[in-house]
């Protein structure tokens, strides 16, 4: 089979306009184009839909990812694909991929085989510039900050409790822990900083939290940026920044829309990673194609414990979103992983390890059905290495969790191998009633919200964290952001800490080492364990891979 990015570099698109008009209705009046093959909605016209009735949504998540690969995009883009080719007015909405992971580790993230969005080259590299006005709109603010300083701090800021660092759209572990300032008097007072990925941006969960550009803005003028030597915040509002932020943010706000290799429509907008965001596509992108389509299928970033939480206990909360039904990615390769087999031993059959490995996917299953209250259905991504026996336990298993578990070959046969899927999709959206419920309370305090993640999701026995880290936590509930939910910074290869501890382990402890308050996102995020807000490249980086050949041809992109 060719390369993924061989069969995108072949793939017979239709120009947006078509596939806006004759699959979403949408007029090219409502379109702003960029080339052939993508646009962007206005806002405009989607205030104009507010009175439409909305459409279903499915939510795909998955087991926690391991090196074998699991394919979540890919059948999100596999069932959307599906349902279209049973009758259904169906469309996907995705994170838009980070040039950090394009380069680092992941290589693209727009779906493989014949399961993916295009034009594949340009969503994973500079798209319609949406990362890039994220990222100047964020250090525009950090710029702000430092000038302000320079020409004799009037909100008086106390240069030792500055919370705003910067961010680049790369992993790039030298910019983590920096000094800026240096060179004398004209270049400003030295300081230590640092640099975030742009994902981990509070800007960026704020672009993807956002229903509108007032809402927008006034978000962006919560954001606290600082503090005085009196430890009083300082926002982006009191240095007037919020505005030009805004305007910086203008288009890269508006939806973008492509297509499926099968010429379906879907949202790509937005993208905060799920270990050390929110990890879900823009609400604006996902309410307009749910007034567009009939049924929509959207992902959430890594395992069900993390984006699936945050989908439901961030961006669901806060934007009325509710989800009628979840569909958990799994393969056997990764089940066998997560059972304790070699990377290189992972082809082999082995019915042991498999029952081992399902913990991890009875542990997703029993978080969706018993804690976020959806219908669960588990979508077993084909390898041609699987055998009758492994399908067959891993059906027998899942009997018990009254989790259907279907085998699926999108990746090979596109949209086609998915129908059985998205069959029972329809059946279970359209005949079982969600009891959606969020993992806690509004009214927690934000220890217990962590506790109650901790405990119910990870399988862990508890919450750690030192006497300063408590103290802030306490701080941040007496200041009045109790009320907020939290989003936990960890690991995305294990329900702990530790990304090498496999399957579904119990009675770890989640140690905080770290809490940063993203009041603009209205959200607490704990740092857990040693994930990093910047990344570093992996020893062997897909860059070296990646090439324009003597015709100008993109190679080595995936």
């Amino acid at each position: 089979m060719p390369a993924d990015i061989e069969i995108a570099q072949q793939a017979k698109m239709q120009r947006i306009t078509q596939v806006a008009l004759e699959k979403l209705g949408v007029a090219d009046e409502n379109l702003e184009p960029y080339g052939h093959f993508m646009a962007k909605i206005s806002l405009d016209y989607i205030n104009s839909l507010a009175d439409r009735p909305d459409g279903k949504l499915i939510l795909v998540t998955a087991i926690s990812p391991t090196p074998a690969g699991e394919g979540k995009t890919t059948t999100t883009v596999g069932l959307g694909d599906a349902l279209n080719r049973i009758g259904k007015k169906a469309s996907i909405c995705l994170r838009e991929p980070s040039l950090g992971p394009v380069f680092g580790m992941k290589g693209g993230a727009a779906g493989g085989g014949y399961a993916q969005v295009v034009p594949m080259e340009e969503i994973n590299l500079h798209f319609t510039g949406d990362f890039a006005a994220i990222g100047l709109a964020h250090n525009l603010l950090a710029a702000m900050i430092d000038n302000h300083i320079h020409h004799g701090n009037e909100l008086g800021f106390d240069v030792r409790r500055i919370a705003w660092k910067r961010v680049v759209d790369m992993n790039d572990r030298a910019l983590r822990q920096i000094t800026v300032g240096l060179g004398g008097p004209a270049n400003g007072f030295p300081r230590e900083d640092g640099f975030d990925i742009v994902v981990a941006s509070e800007v960026m969960a704020i672009f993807c939290l956002a229903t509108s550009i007032k809402d927008l803005k006034d978000r962006l003028a919560k954001i606290v940026v600082g503090y005085t030597r009196e430890q009083k915040p300082i926002l982006a509002g009191d240095l007037n920044a919020h505005g030009a932020m805004a305007v910086l943010l203008k288009n890269a706000l508006q939806p973008n829309l492509v297509q499926t290799l099968e010429n379906n429509p879907a949202f790509i907008h937005g993208g905060p990673f799920a270990n050390i965001a929110h990890g879900c596509n823009s609400v604006l992108a996902t309410k307009t194609a749910l007034k567009l389509s009939d049924y929509v299928v959207t992902e959430a970033g890594f395992g069900a414990d993390l984006g699936a939480e945050k989908f439901v206990d961030i961006k669901c909360r806060k934007s009325g979103l509710r989800p009628q039904a979840a569909v958990i990615v799994a393969t056997i390769r990764a089940l066998k992983y997560h059972g304790g087999v070699d990377l290189k031993e992972l082809n082999a059959e082995n019915l042991e390890a498999l029952t081992k490995g399902i913990a991890n996917l009875e542990r997703h299953v029993n978080n969706i059905r018993n804690h976020y209250g959806l219908p669960c259905i588990v979508a077993i991504n084909h390898f041609t290495f699987d055998t009758e026996a492994e399908i067959d336990l891993l059906k027998k298993k899942m009997a018990h969790h009254e989790a259907p578990v279907v085998v699926c070959r999108h990746w090979a046969q596109g949209g086609a191998g998915a129908e059985d899927l998205a069959r029972l999709v329809v059946d279970i959206v359209d005949k079982t009633p969600a009891d959606f419920r969020f993992v806690y309370e509004e009214s927690a305090t934000l220890w217990d919200k962590v506790v109650a993640v901790a405990t119910k999701l990870y399988g862990a026995s508890g919450v750690t964290a030192d006497s300063k880290i408590r103290n802030q936590i306490q701080k941040l509930q007496e200041a009045g952001y109790g009320g907020y939910p939290i989003c936990i910074a960890k690991t995305q290869y294990s329900f702990s800490t530790d990304s090498k501890l496999r399957g579904a382990p119990t009675n770890h402890e989640i140690n905080i080492r770290e809490v940063r308050l993203a009041a603009g996102a209205e959200f607490i995020v704990l740092v857990c364990g040693d994930v990093m807000t910047m990344p570093g490249l992996p020893k062997a980086p897909s860059a070296i891979k990646i090439d324009l050949d003597d015709a100008g041809k993109v190679v080595g992109l995936f």
